[in-house]
């Protein structure tokens, strides 16, 4: 009398993705089972566990790799093998942008003198009289123009590492990828921006695979939107004697 129960119950289905070729484990899969439309993402060691019940349709996709499909039958483990697509590459929109290390060559050759003025050189000196202190050096480091070039040239550098992030994470590639348009792109870019030093050591891929799975997030998260700017508030304070 149970058995057509047992035959249709939902089980916790187990198993593994590796890479077909190289047979190492493959993480950051996507698994959706086209009978719910629900999916799960496997860990970092390829492996997951997902609700299944017989006859579900399962897809496991993961970025560069052909597809598979496979339809449950109450196993109880499985082992899916992907082959890489060699020739899958992401649509590019190329647009017209300065490189960063342009546009800060551009500003050291502009404003040299303050890039001068930043690094003060050696103090001392050794010469065909002996040892002897580097006045002009020793100007640069104590006077006032000299703090002033250290400020610049440190806010140039700031400068230049928004700029090679504006360079790599751009609307146009957010776009592209998750097809955010308007105010949700707007309000995409600037929650999940990424740091300098992840821009800065990080390739193509690794900077698409960062966009998607922020994306499930902001997914997640529909009416999650960055804080507004606060106004600046002049307050007139007196120094108490």
């Amino acid at each position: 009398m149970f058995c057509p129960v047992l035959l249709f119950a939902q089980q916790n289905l187990e198993g593994i993705v590796y890479d077909k070729d190289s047979k190492r484990r493959l993480g950051e899969v996507q698994i959706r089972n086209l009978n719910t439309q629900k999916y799960i993402y496997n860990d970092a060691r390829g492996e997951f566990r997902t609700p299944a019940k017989s006859g579900d349709v399962l897809v496991f996709k993961k970025l560069g790799y052909f597809p598979d499909t496979i339809i449950y039958n109450n196993q109880t483990a499985l082992i899916i093998n992907l082959k890489e697509n060699v020739s899958a590459i992401e649509t590019v929109t190329v647009i017209g942008r300065k490189n960063p290390e342009d546009v800060l060559n551009e500003i050291k050759r502009d404003y040299g003198k303050a890039f001068d003025l930043a690094k003060p050189g050696d103090l001392f000196s050794v010469g065909m009289t002996g040892a002897g202190l580097n006045i002009n050096s020793l100007y640069n480091m104590i006077s006032k123009e000299g703090k002033n070039a250290r400020r610049f040239t440190q806010f140039i550098g700031k400068l230049h590492e928004e700029n090679i992030i504006d360079f790599h994470f751009t609307p146009e590639l957010v776009r592209n990828l998750i097809g955010l348009e308007g105010e949700d792109l707007k309000a995409f870019m600037q929650l999940f921006r990424p740091t300098y030093e992840f821009v800065s050591t990080s390739n193509y891929y690794q900077m698409v695979n960062y966009i998607k799975s922020k994306y499930e997030v902001f997914k997640l998260h529909p009416n999650l939107r960055p804080l507004r700017e606060l106004p600046d508030i002049k307050l007139d304070v007196k120094k108490e004697n």
